[in-house]
């Protein structure tokens, strides 16, 4: 996990990080969250896919739902967290362009030299939504708090390797506020930490 510099949880952010069901999260980064990279790299090398399990001297252990439910407060009894699409260029919804979409939701577009392919680089997020104007309007707040929860995924919850850019895959789910706290987001990111796990290389931590 990596912490979210840059990113200070706003207290107006509190309502749709609490829709959401990631408001433990939320908190969790903002206070704790700090990569031990050896400790990290020892995990990773002695994680057994083929089990889900580390081995460790005293024996096997693992991850588990009730870790992700107790210790991240992640909803996992909710529906299944799904949606990667195949041509993100063009939405399903009408048709729009992706990222007529992504300017209507956070209100405002990421310069070209940002983009890669439908990901955009952490630092601009960072920059460009690091603090909510003092006084700003409920749909400035939503701008920042969508712009919040995407790198909360991003970063926390569904790193890429790279580590330093958000997928807008995301915009479905921030698009409708009130509909995520629906989902199973525990068991989709210890699913998608099964899958980073076995295939990261340790030398890349």
């Amino acid at each position: 996990m990596r912490r979210q510099q840059g990113m200070r949880l706003d207290e107006r952010y509190v309502l749709y990080l609490q829709m959401a069901g990631l408001y433990h999260l939320a908190r969790l980064n903002d206070r704790w969250f700090r990569l031990d990279e050896p400790l990290v790299n020892a995990f990773v090398e002695r994680w057994r896919p083929e089990t889900y399990t580390f081995h460790m001297p005293f024996g096997e252990c693992t991850i588990t739902l009730q870790d992700a439910a107790y210790q991240q407060g992640l909803p996992v009894d909710r529906r299944y967290v799904s949606g990667y699409l195949t041509d993100f260029q063009i939405y399903i919804q009408g048709g729009r362009p992706a990222w007529v979409w992504f300017q209507e939701l956070l209100g405002v577009l990421p310069p070209v030299n940002q983009i890669q392919k439908f990901a955009v680089n952490c630092t601009w997020f960072q920059e460009t939504f690091g603090e909510c104007p003092k006084g700003a309007d409920d749909e400035i707040v939503r701008y920042y708090a969508r712009a919040y929860i995407m790198i909360l995924l991003g970063t926390q919850l569904f790193a890429d390797k790279s580590g330093n850019r958000i997928h807008i895959i995301w915009l479905p789910n921030v698009a409708r506020l009130e509909e995520m706290g629906g989902y199973s987001w525990g068991s989709a990111a210890l699913a998608w930490l099964y899958r980073c796990i076995a295939e990261w290389p340790t030398d890349k931590w």
